[in-house]
């Protein structure tokens, strides 16, 4: 980190292009070549008007902003996000500008949390399914829940051979943690997300995904609800179209016994 400044990030190598950075790429593009990140950040979230759950504006904030307070709960009482000059808060703040409500549920659900319990060295099922999905998830967008099934086996060949035609017309993965965004600058074949499903058409437009999921955003939320995602698997986003690549059992790896998980999160329909 130097000092208060985002602008070593408009150094940095990225591919805009990569099917991962689809929801923030126009936002990145955008900020990156300002060079001046915390402004060009900040001005975005004013002109989209990006508000945290409770009103307050958002707005990038030096590092050190939150204090002794917890991060989510600075964020929700202040609207003020602790942004430091990296790669992974510049993707936190693209997925605010992408997904406001969405985004600004998650913090409520933290927020609300920690007020209610404090913060402690366990998080709970709540707050741990939140940070999941914030720093970790992939929203799969799809009518098919057949594939949602396959995934929850953990039926990789069907899911990504057999039904291989289908990740062009019938489902739609959007990254939306920004962690694994930052991963996915050096992609390697073992990284998993935590896969969201979202019953809805693939063709449904981002702003009518990102108020699904902050709808769906509730008091219920689990770790249960995702499923295990190797993201280089999805036809398209690696060198991938050998059914040979899907053999590697360290990644792809076959389900632990019967899979309750329910993918779909209640009220999740665009």
């Amino acid at each position: 980190m130097v000092g208060d400044s985002l602008e070593p990030v408009c150094a940095r190598a990225v591919d805009w292009d990569a099917p991962w950075l689809r929801a923030v790429a126009g936002h990145g593009r955008a900020v990156a070549a300002a060079c001046d990140a915390r402004r060009a950040l900040g001005e975005a979230a004013a002109r989209l008007g990006v508000r945290n759950a409770i009103g307050r504006p958002i707005r990038f904030a030096a590092p050190g902003a939150a204090g002794a307070s917890a991060y989510e709960e600075h964020i929700h009482r202040t609207g003020d996000v602790p942004t430091r000059d990296n790669l992974h808060d510049f993707f936190n703040a693209l997925v605010w500008l992408a997904f406001p409500r969405a985004k600004a549920a998650l913090n409520a659900l933290q927020a609300a949390a920690i007020a209610r319990d404090g913060v402690g060295p366990r998080r709970g099922a709540l707050r741990d399914a939140a940070t999941l999905i914030d720093e970790n998830a992939v929203l799969l967008v799809t009518l098919r829940d057949d594939l949602v099934a396959a995934l929850a086996a953990h039926d990789w060949r069907r899911l990504f051979v057999v039904q291989r035609r289908a990740w062009q017309s019938d489902v739609r993965a959007i990254v939306f943690g920004h962690a694994l965004m930052e991963k996915l600058t050096a992609p390697y074949r073992g990284i998993t997300a935590h896969a969201l499903h979202v019953r809805s058409s693939p063709d449904t437009p981002l702003a009518a995904i990102d108020a699904a999921v902050a709808a769906a955003l509730d008091d219920g939320l689990s770790p249960g609800r995702l499923l295990p995602l190797p993201v280089l698997g999805i036809p398209g986003w690696a060198d991938n179209e050998d059914a040979a690549y899907y053999d590697d059992t360290s990644v792809f790896r076959p389900a632990r016994g019967a899979r309750a998980a329910q993918a779909q999160l209640p009220g999740s329909r665009a």
